[in-house]
């Protein structure tokens, strides 16, 4: 079987140089192109995931308007493609013109052969991941968890236990730092458990001061107190045949712990002011992101409440921890606030996903929704920038981080591979394109859980 090389697009009108680079680039199908004509038809037949293009093309050989036009073209036609820029006129401007149209790099001439073949290689690696998790994304288009896009492997098990806890009746606590996405993963267990025709209610008990968080869930009657004029049922008997999700369950000050621990063990409420008892049959699903063992030993979270709602504990980690996730998280929200900005589609920038990526997302995907509905606002052109985003773009810490981006860029990769192959090293290492030997070496470096 003839292996399929991946397309690269040279567009070049030296003839010597495109000998010289179609003979260097010997593990790529090389597609080379003189002018822009010439380059915008190789793209439409040939979809490369990379191309070089040097901006001196004819008829403006020794200016770059015809490059740049070219460029603005690739663009338009096809937004993931990873364009090199090469160009010996005014390198600065040029770079940097270029960068803010959606290049993905750019390099001086002369032409360096094994410079340049680091960046290409560079740009195919960073188009494969960015492919992946595209298509992880349109893969999660259905389902209960839906709404959960992730291509992490520890958020991908998290998923999994949801889905396997979902049809039992038992007590869920999630547990998770602000912004981790928990109450999706709750709307998530109540959509795929038997109860999903049911009401979902919920309720942040952090958010409500502790004099009404009683009345929000157990409701009252009529008189029960000043301004109470009417009845009025509770969060719990809302969430009748269905789902209730206390969120910040911690929270709860202890002695209406007591009462909500005698709901759980009993299922029945009484009202404040009412001598009724009324059954209620919902499912309880907790979540905090305080540590309820540590408060259990300092006396400020009953032990018999927490062993009542933590029949099963899911622990989900924080967006610094899920690899590949806020790449793919940010061109999610990215679909989602973009569509409402009138004018050409925005794209983030190569300086923008390395940001994104070295960030460390103190407030995790929430932080990320707000920085990109940011960026959609402030971006001018099409291409968002670090700036946009109000994230650092600072050269220095680029160089101290790039051996630990590779190393995160590989292990992205290496783990797609390996869940793509169902574990299995041979096939991982032949999607790869690379030994098994080489294979089980990385996964020892980059210290990856193979299983």
């Amino acid at each position: 079987m003839t292996e399929v090389k991946p397309a690269l697009l040279v567009v070049e009108d030296d003839t010597g140089l495109q000998r010289q680079l179609r003979w260097a680039y010997e593990d790529y199908e090389v597609i080379i192109a003189g002018d822009r004509e010439a380059a915008i038809e190789a793209v439409r037949t040939h979809s490369p995931a990379v191309v070089t293009l040097d901006l001196g093309l004819p008829p403006d050989a020794d200016g770059t308007s015809e490059g740049f036009a070219a460029l603005e073209e690739i663009i338009a036609l096809a937004p993931h493609t990873k364009v090199i820029i090469a160009s010996g006129h005014g390198a600065r401007d040029s770079a940097r013109r270029a960068i803010a149209l959606g290049a993905f790099d750019f390099y001086q001439k002369p032409v360096d052969i094994d410079e340049l073949g680091f960046i290409v290689g560079r740009a195919f690696h960073v188009a494969q991941i960015e492919a992946e998790n595209r298509r992880l994304a349109s893969a999660q288009v259905s389902g209960p968890l839906a709404n959960l896009i992730t291509a992490a492997p520890d958020m991908l098990k998290v998923s999994a236990m949801v889905e396997r806890v979902a049809p039992t009746d038992v007590s869920v606590l999630l547990l998770g730092a602000s912004g981790t996405g928990k109450e999706v993963l709750a709307r998530g267990l109540h959509n795929a458990s038997r109860r999903a025709a049911g009401p979902f209610v919920a309720i942040n008990c952090g958010a409500i001061p502790d004099t009404l968080l009683e009345a929000e869930l157990f409701g009252y009657e009529r008189g029960a107190f000043t301004g109470a004029v009417k009845t009025t049922e509770g969060k719990i008997e809302l969430a009748q045949g269905g789902t209730l999700f206390l969120d910040e369950v911690g929270d709860i000050p202890l002695p209406l712990q007591v009462k909500l621990l005698r709901f759980i063990q009993e299922r029945v409420i009484e009202r404040i002011g009412g001598r009724k008892s009324i059954e209620v049959d919902t499912r309880i699903v907790c979540a905090t992101h305080r540590n309820l063992k540590k408060m259990i030993l300092e006396g400020g979270f009953r032990e018999d409440l927490y062993y009542r709602i933590a029949e099963v504990s899911i622990s989900i980690p924080a967006l610094r921890e899920r690899d590949g996730d806020p790449v793919l998280l940010a061109n999610h929200f990215l679909k989602s606030f973009g569509g409402a900005r009138p004018g050409p589609q925005l794209r983030f920038g190569p300086a923008a996903l390395a940001a994104i990526n070295l960030h460390s997302w103190p407030g995790n995907v929430r932080e990320l929704e707000n920085r990109v509905k940011r960026a959609t606002i402030m971006a001018d052109g099409t291409t968002i920038t670090p700036a946009d985003l109000d994230l650092a773009d600072s050269p220095e810490a680029a160089i101290q981080t790039l051996r630990e981006s590779r190393m995160l860029s590989d292990r992205r990769t290496i783990t797609a591979a390996l869940t793509a192959a169902d574990g299995s090293i041979s096939k991982a290492a032949r999607l790869l394109g690379i030994s098994r030997p080489t294979l089980y070496d990385m996964i020892r470096e980059l210290e990856i859980n193979a299983d």
